[in-house]
């Protein structure tokens, strides 16, 4: 809360600068623009877009408080792109007043229409693009080789999906879509690493039309998930999350909502499948939902298994890698990280993560981390995919 706090003045200061940059920009295009009648209007308007966080927020339940709450989602990035293009022209234009530039037409009147018509034109495409971007989920294609016996199957084909983050952003279509997916690639299991849910049960627009939709995912051994530290149940603002000091435990409702699915949860535990391999779920290492707040080892969760066997391990966060190899696993899947999802966080996600996004092989095992389905923050992808993971393994052993 104290940090929120902290940056919402600055968060203000970023907005208002913004506002007044576009007024000068305007009243150059059209000394009409520089009245009141328009000013006041816009400001209305473009306030209460930079303030839709904070009002969806403090408003009890209700089809409005959706309806801004989405409206937010998109505001985000627009925000984000125009302050990005605003700033590099402004530093541009810095540099250029001190050379021999600054007796230039750079600075004229004609200058600034133009400029500002760039920035403006390229904001728009940005954000279209992020927000098509988003809603385009493609297929990524992995193959493996575990050096171990799988029983009958030589082959099993696991599909990977994480960070649905089904709520004010993510509805039924989008659900609607993955689904379509995963039930092309024939699977043998389905495997969900986590943020299945983005912090709030109620924020699903058609939680029945949804339900049908997961119910009807195809393979043959079922859907295993493991939860994320979205997958509780409380307030959110901007990325921040309120808890008010209470037990960050998971919500009834979407544990209930997940059994009606079908989709079995395996939060520190493992499941023996058709008596061939292991999959082991894990708790979120920041949220995971207990009474105090800790969770099992993956050594804990390992040292009884058939080490003979395949060993699948589901982790929401890709962290641990190390000892989840020395743990025996052969395969770690994992999401969380979303490749960062808008530029520049898809070129700064690798100082965070050992494995960002994709594929490496620790040791004897292979992590393998998808950038997710859903988004988070912003309906919006620059730099990055919403995927699937299809993930071919063949056993050598």
């Amino acid at each position: 809360i104290m940090i929120f706090l902290f940056l919402l003045p600055f968060y203000l200061g970023v907005s208002s600068y913004m506002m007044f940059r576009f007024f000068y920009w305007m009243k150059h295009c059209n000394h009409r623009f520089n009245c009141l009648r328009f000013k006041v209007p816009f400001a209305v308007v473009y306030l209460f877009m930079a303030l839709s966080p904070v009002i969806a927020f403090l408003l009890p339940k209700s089809a409005v408080a959706i309806v801004i709450r989405r409206i937010s989602t998109y505001w985000i990035g627009i925000m984000l792109y125009s302050l990005l293009y605003v700033v590099l022209f402004d530093l541009l234009r810095l540099i250029a007043k001190h050379t021999k530039l600054k007796n230039t037409l750079l600075f004229s009147r004609g200058s600034v229409i133009s400029i500002g018509s760039v920035v403006v034109a390229c904001a728009v495409a940005t954000c279209l693009y992020g927000i098509f971007n988003a809603r385009n989920i493609k297929v990524n294609e992995y193959s493996v080789t575990v050096n171990k016996s799988c029983g009958s199957d030589k082959h099993l084909k696991a599909v990977l999906v994480a960070d649905l983050h089904m709520g004010y952003a993510i509805g039924v279509d989008h659900i609607t879509n993955m689904v379509e997916k995963i039930n092309q690639q024939d699977a043998d299991i389905v495997i969900i690493a986590g943020d299945i849910f983005d912090n709030s049960y109620d924020g699903m627009d058609d939680p029945e039309g949804i339900k049908a939709q997961l119910k009807s995912i195809k393979s043959k051994y079922g859907v295993y998930a493991v939860y994320g530290n979205h997958d509780i149940d409380e307030k959110i603002l901007m990325g921040f999350t309120f808890d008010w000091g209470g037990k960050q435990l998971h919500s009834e409702k979407m544990t209930n909502f997940m059994k009606e699915c079908n989709i079995k949860l395996i939060n520190d535990e493992s499941v023996l499948i058709n008596d061939e391999f292991y999959l082991v779920g894990r708790r979120d290492t920041d949220k995971p939902g207990t009474e105090d707040g800790t969770r099992a080892e993956i050594s804990e969760l390992t040292k009884d298994l058939d080490k003979t066997k395949p060993i699948f391990v589901l982790s929401h966060e890709p962290d641990e890698l190390q000892k989840t190899a020395d743990a025996g696993a052969d395969i770690d899947f994992s999401g969380h990280t979303h490749d960062g999802q808008l530029f520049p966080g898809n070129l700064t996600i690798g100082l965070f993560w050992e494995n960002p996004c994709g594929m490496i092989k620790k040791d004897n095992m292979y992590s393998i981390v998808t950038s997710g389905v859903g988004v988070y923050g912003t309906f919006m992808r620059v730099g990055t995919d919403a995927e699937i993971c299809s993930v071919d393994i063949d056993f050598a052993g």
